[in-house]
């Protein structure tokens, strides 16, 4: 079966599909964080734990949606790495914690899942490295 084309904006699609991520709605349902994220997922936290789709996935929805602080996305810029690839950066504000972040999105079956994700806290040392990083 022939490769399905990639989209005209492969890097406006990957940051459309990273902005849902962030949405406290789609990181409080199993299903809808399926829709996104690889089967091989896997992410490097700023505490250097390390996540995989399963425990994301738990840590994420472990919590009620209306408990979860909201994420403001700050300075994304991305570049096509291969057709089927992106890489995004950009930085994060919840609360007093702030994140540089680095995503490598794959266009599988026509729908770009998140792949690899890495956080660093900045700003605030003391910052809570136990939330999930994506």
């Amino acid at each position: 079966m022939p490769a399905e084309p990639a989209p005209a904006d492969p890097v406006g699609a990957a940051m459309e599909a990273e902005f849902r991520l962030l949405d406290p709605a789609v990181r409080a349902s199993p299903q809808r964080l399926a829709e996104l994220l690889h089967p091989d997922f896997c992410a490097i936290g700023a505490s250097g734990r390390t996540w995989n789709r399963d425990t994301v996935t738990a840590a994420l929805t472990a919590r009620a949606e209306p408990a979860q602080r909201p994420v403001t996305a700050s300075h994304m810029k991305g570049v096509r790495l291969a057709p089927d690839v992106v890489h995004l950066t950009f930085d994060t504000e919840s609360g007093a914690q702030r994140t540089h972040r680095s995503s490598l999105w794959r266009l599988v079956d026509g729908r770009w899942l998140l792949y690899f994700h890495q956080a660093t806290h900045f700003g605030d040392p003391a910052a809570d490295t136990a939330e999930p990083v994506v």
